[in-house]
């Protein structure tokens, strides 16, 4: 079955699956990149792991490139969003109401490979020192 088939069914779908209680009560989290291929899933790879343990998906605001592109259902799931840059974050904040999230911008250039240790360490550093700014 395609996206389309059903129309509004696939969507009513898709919301009840993104409220599903059996998903535990873990910090939802959206991880956002250009394409969803390499960045954002290891934003969503890292965060889901200790010391976070969060719930995570992963996405890119390029529809036309995305594997998995940003829409309206996983916004609204998401409790957070980290954006691996500033231009990702400005984007998503023109397509969607992101007023009720809080929305994060890292600043992680498009220059690594999918869990590269360099793309690690700077995912690390930012977020914490993000989490770090955002308790004072």
């Amino acid at each position: 079955m395609g996206k389309t088939s059903g129309g509004g069914e696939f969507v009513r779908n898709r919301i009840h699956n993104a409220t599903n209680p059996y998903q535990g009560n873990n910090k939802r989290v959206l991880a956002v990149c250009s394409a969803g291929l390499l960045r954002s899933p290891t934003v969503a790879w890292i965060l889901s792991n200790d010391p976070w343990n969060y719930n995570t998906r992963a996405a890119g605001i390029t529809e036309s490139h995305a594997l998995i592109p940003v829409d309206e259902v996983l916004v609204s799931w998401a409790d957070e969003i980290v954006c691996v840059q500033p231009q990702i974050k400005q984007a998503l904040e023109n397509l969607y109401d992101t007023k009720d999230k809080v929305v994060v911008a890292l600043d992680i250039p498009d220059k690594y490979g999918y869990r590269d240790f360099r793309l690690v360490d700077a995912i690390i550093e930012q977020y914490k020192a993000w989490q770090a700014a955002a308790d004072q």
